[in-house]
This record gives structure tokens, C-alpha cells and sequence, in this order.
């Protein structure tokens, strides 16, 4: 099975190495990489698959390159594509909280990183533009995707997606479009995600409580994996929704005996900084937070610290994809949720446009940052470059301006 996999799974890696800008700016390499070029799903596929991902807790591009790797084989490959897209991101962030403890290394080639944000921007309008030509075909879907770019961008809130996508599907509702005759078979629902999901969540809870009640000898590793896990379970809206919760664990409120900050407010936003320039899936910045919330234990507990906010915080929404995916598969059959389906992706297009609007307004507004966005545009549009090489352009041309 791995020898039939071996390109999909060396595009998937290259993909984690160049994925900037978020879930919203994914998805544009999405298109690029496992559309366009590989074929491994339709533009209606991935527009499904984000959406229905949108509606989950977690991180959604991890969920929905997942969903990718599933459809070509199964969860074992699902499994593997996960390893690959967060192992380079979560090895950057560990690393980066031995620099910041051990050298204090806050400024490593500041201009690096200056083209990467309006890039991105530029990657989100490519991915609009395309999806829109297959979501939005008439009036209703037209309003569907201005209505959910414009709620986007005047309510900044992780919760207003799936309420979103929800309104979204109950307006499309109202269509009289038919269920297409299709032969497909019930997926089987694999119930044992369910319970695991469960009884890992309620463990880690008792667990957690009796360490620090008890004062066990290593109670802050209990501790610390019940806090990502339970992150990873409810958070919405992507990585920029763990901030608040983690500012709130570990610097106001942090469950260690003597009360004091498992971590200064400077160092989680450093950390939060730093992960908007690394590619792959922002959640990665829990391995930051784990490596340094073990910082002071030493190098082995560092590291230690990194592995469990890793897998504390993907665990459960991996869990989740898994049971509800074949779940949701199966009810599309009926036709609310089929007709759900054209609003869903019409939201999403209009959720994606507004990303990089927001994205670019927090930018200064400057010429350079204009030209940015229009150049990768023009380069996705209009030419066969690899995504890659695109992001490796811009930063060249960042390293160049940090040396001049």
C-alpha cells in the first residue's frame, strides 16, 4: 500500500514545508497541489470536505488534507499524511522554545519571513477565484457567499463559522434540487473513535485532577496533556482561538502548587508570532507552549513537553474526523443534507474571501505588500510554477533584503 502512496505522500510533505498563512491560505495550495495537479479530489470534493471540517473543533486544513489521504486509502494513509504534515511544523516550534530559552533568539532574520503574509493573500484570492467558478452559479448561492464574507469580516469570532455554515445550509434547503441516483454503499461507522475519544478525555480529566490534588512527583505532565487535549477538543476557529484559552491555562490561571506563570504573557505571543511564519498547521505552536511551560525541568523534559502538546492537541479532532466523517457520508444521502451542500460550499468561498481580506487589512498598507499579493496571483493564475518554488521565491527574495 505504501509503494501505490509514495508520490501522494512526497506531495504531501512538500506541502508541509510550504504551506503558509493558515487554514485560509491552505487551502489555495490545496487547489494548486491535490486538485490541479494530482487530481486526488475535485474542487466540489475539497469545498465538501472543508466545509464539513469548518463545522468540527480543531485544526481544519489538518482535518481536510486528512479527508484527502482517506479517500485514497483509508486511515492508515490518513494516518501517515498527519505525521507528515505536522512533524515539520511541531519540529520547527520544539526548536524554536530551546532558542528562545536557551538564547534568547527572538530576531533571527527578521526580513526572512516579509514576504510570507501578502503571499498568502495572494494564495487565498487564487483559491476563491477558482472555487467560485464551480460553488456560486445563481442568485442564491451569490448571496450566500457575499452574506458569509461579509458576517466574516464584521464578526471576528471562532464561533461564527459553524453558525455560518449552518445558516448557509438551511437557506440552500429551500431549493428543489434531487438526489442523483447514486449506487453507493453505507460507510461503516467505526464507533471505537467515539469511545476512545471519550474515555481519553474523562481520563486525562481524573488523572490530571488527582496529580495536582495528590502532589504526585510529575504532576505537571498529567497537567499539561489534559490541557491540549481538552483545547484540541473544543476549539473552533482555528489556531488564533487557542491564544486566549492558553493565556488563561497557563499565565493567569495555571494549575501548577505554587501558582505561579508556567509561562510569561512575552513568550506565548513570541511563540504565537512565530508560528504565523512557519509553514503548516498553526496548532503547531502548542509545541512551543509544551516545550516551554518544561523548560525550566531540563532538555529531556523540554522535549518531552513539545511531544505532549503535539499530541495532546490533534489527538482529538483526529479522533472526531474519523467517527463523524463515514457518519456525515452517510446522511448526505438524505436530501436536507444534500441540499445543504450547495450553500455549505457557497459559504465557504465567501469565509475564504474574507479571510484575506482580514488578513490583509492587519498588514500595513503599502505598495510592496500589493504587488506581492498580485504577483503570486498572476503567478497561480497564469502559470504552471509550483507552489513551492513560488513560496521559495519570496523567501529569497526576504533573505536577500534581511543581508542588503
Amino acid at each position: 500500500m505504501l509503494l501505490r502512496h509514495v508520490a501522494f505522500l512526497k506531495t504531501v510533505f512538500f506541502y508541509a514545508l510550504t504551506a503558509f498563512g493558515g487554514p485560509q491560505g491552505h487551502i489555495g495550495m490545496m487547489v494548486k497541489s491535490f486538485v490541479q495537479k494530482r487530481h486526488d479530489v475535485t474542487e466540489e470534493e475539497l469545498l465538501e470536505y472543508n466545509a464539513f471540517c469548518q463545522m468540527l473543533p480543531g485544526p481544519s486544513s489538518t482535518q481536510t488534507v486528512m479527508l484527502i489521504a482517506m479517500k485514497r486509502g483509508g486511515i492508515p494513509l490518513a494516518i501517515l499524511t498527519l505525521l507528515l504534515w505536522v512533524l515539520p511544523a511541531a519540529s520547527l516550534m520544539g526548536l524554536f522554545s530551546f532558542l528562545i530559552y536557551y538564547f534568547n533568539a527572538k530576531d533571527i532574520l527578521p526580513n526572512l519571513f516579509m514576504y510570507v503574509q501578502p503571499m498568502s493573500v495572494g494564495f487565498i484570492a487564487y483559491a476563491a477565484v477558482k472555487m467560485m467558478k464551480s460553488s456560486v452559479s445563481h442568485f442564491a448561492t451569490s448571496a450566500i457567499m457575499i452574506g458569509s464574507a461579509i458576517v466574516t469580516i464584521l464578526i471576528r469570532s471562532p464561533w461564527i463559522f459553524p453558525v455560518i455554515l449552518l445558516l448557509a445550509g438551511t437557506i440552500s434547503n429551500f431549493s428543489s434540487n434531487r438526489i442523483p441516483a447514486t449506487n453507493e454503499k453505507p460507510k461503516p461507522i467505526r464507533w471505537v473513535n467515539i469511545w476512545l475519544f471519550a474515555v481519553v478525555f474523562l481520563v486525562a480529566g481524573i488523572l490530571s485532577e488527582l496529580a495536582r490534588v495528590h502532589h504526585w512527583k510529575h504532576a505537571i505532565l498529567f497537567n499539561l496533556f489534559e490541557n491540549f487535549y481538552r483545547f484540541g477538543a473544543i476549539v473552533f476557529g482555528g489556531g488564533q482561538a487557542l491564544v486566549p484559552m492558553m493565556l488563561y491555562q497557563f499565565v493567569n490561571h495555571p494549575l501548577q502548587l505554587h501558582r505561579e506563570p508556567l509561562l510569561s504573557s512575552a513568550e506565548l505571543l513570541t511563540g504565537y508570532g512565530m508560528v504565523q511564519a512557519v509553514p503548516g498547521p498553526v496548532f503547531s505552536v502548542c509545541s512551543f507552549v509544551g516545550g516551554m511551560v518544561m523548560s525550566h525541568y531540563g532538555v529531556s523534559w523540554q522535549i518531552l513537553g513539545c511531544i505532549i502538546g503535539t499530541v495532546g492537541v490533534f489527538l482529538p479532532s483526529t479522533l472526531l474526523l474519523f467517527f463523524l466523517f463515514p457518519l456525515y457520508q452517510n446522511l448526505r444521502q438524505h436530501v436536507v443534507i444534500y441540499r445543504a451542500l450547495e450553500g455549505l460550499n457557497a459559504a465557504v468561498v465567501g469565509i475564504i474571501m474574507a479571510s484575506g481580506i482580514v488578513l490583509f487589512q492587519v498588514m500595513e498598507f503599502e505598495w510592496l505588500n500589493v504587488v506581492v499579493v498580485l504577483i503570486t496571483f498572476a503567478l497561480l493564475k497564469f502559470t504552471k510554477i509550483p507552489p513551492p518554488l513560488i513560496v521559495l521565491g519570496w523567501l529569497l527574495l526576504g533573505w536577500a533584503m534581511n543581508s542588503y
